[in-house]
């Protein structure tokens, strides 16, 4: 079957939702949102979605989200940066490590560092699988993977998805680690586009791909109630089965 970066993206981060617990990404994050959708329609029907400034907002203010967070209620959040380091942090500031000269600033993280640490579980995502994206060390850490033991902290980072593979995060040792290889690329590949030591013991095993199922609710049914609801509609017409 043949398949977008996008749709297979939106695909393996409705794998992460759980049934039953509240799921959430912020703004302007097309892929997570049809990822969320994608997940209630097919294995997490009881699963709480919320996708913000959208149909499926329930809150009036963006500090409600956050105060949902800051109680522990959130299950799973998704989040992207500019930058991904090994250790789980993420830049969503600025390129250039001097503050004062940065070759290019960024909107910034607007909650997303203190959600990094409230929500229960987090999946990174980077649309861009390169060594500039994934480096040793993030330029300026909007959000850090690891924290002392004295730093209250519900949860950490759980997963890093590229297009071409995804990463767990190993708490103990505060590093992501490869999981699974997306097909056709290859560990080669991989570690040509990594801009960190991958570290890898042993074979690593193959993303499932997208099912026929997967693609054809994605491409009909979510795609149908994005338009519809205005979710991200245009991006959704163009990107989803098209």
């Amino acid at each position: 079957m043949e398949y977008s970066e996008a749709e297979l993206l939106a695909v393996l981060l409705a794998r992460e939702v759980r049934d039953g617990e509240i799921s959430a990404c912020g703004a302007l994050s097309q892929i997570p949102a049809a990822g969320l959708l994608l997940a209630g329609e097919l294995h997490a029907p009881n699963a709480e979605i919320i996708i913000l400034h959208s149909a499926f907002d329930p809150f009036r203010t963006s500090r409600q989200f956050h105060y949902l967070a800051q109680r522990g209620e959130m299950g799973l959040f998704f989040v992207s940066g500019v930058q991904i380091d090994r250790h789980g942090n993420y830049n969503l500031h600025q390129l250039g490590a001097d503050p004062e000269r940065p070759r290019a600033r960024f909107p910034g993280g607007y909650g997303g560092g203190m959600i990094y640490y409230a929500a229960r579980r987090t999946v990174v995502f980077r649309t861009e699988h390169t060594r500039r994206s994934l480096v040793e060390r993030v330029d300026f850490v909007s959000a850090a993977g690891a924290t002392p033991p004295d730093v209250l902290r519900r949860g950490h980072p759980s997963k890093v998805v590229t297009p071409k593979a995804a990463f767990r995060f190993d708490k103990d040792a505060a590093v992501l680690k490869l999981d699974t290889i997306h097909p056709p690329w290859t560990l080669d590949d991989i570690r040509a586009n990594t801009g960190f030591e991958l570290d890898v013991k042993g074979a690593i095993p193959a993303t499932p791909a997208p099912t026929e199922e997967e693609l054809h609710v994605l491409r009909h049914v979510i795609r149908r109630r994005m338009i519809d609801t205005g979710t991200y509609a245009a991006w959704a017409q163009q990107s989803l089965g098209n």
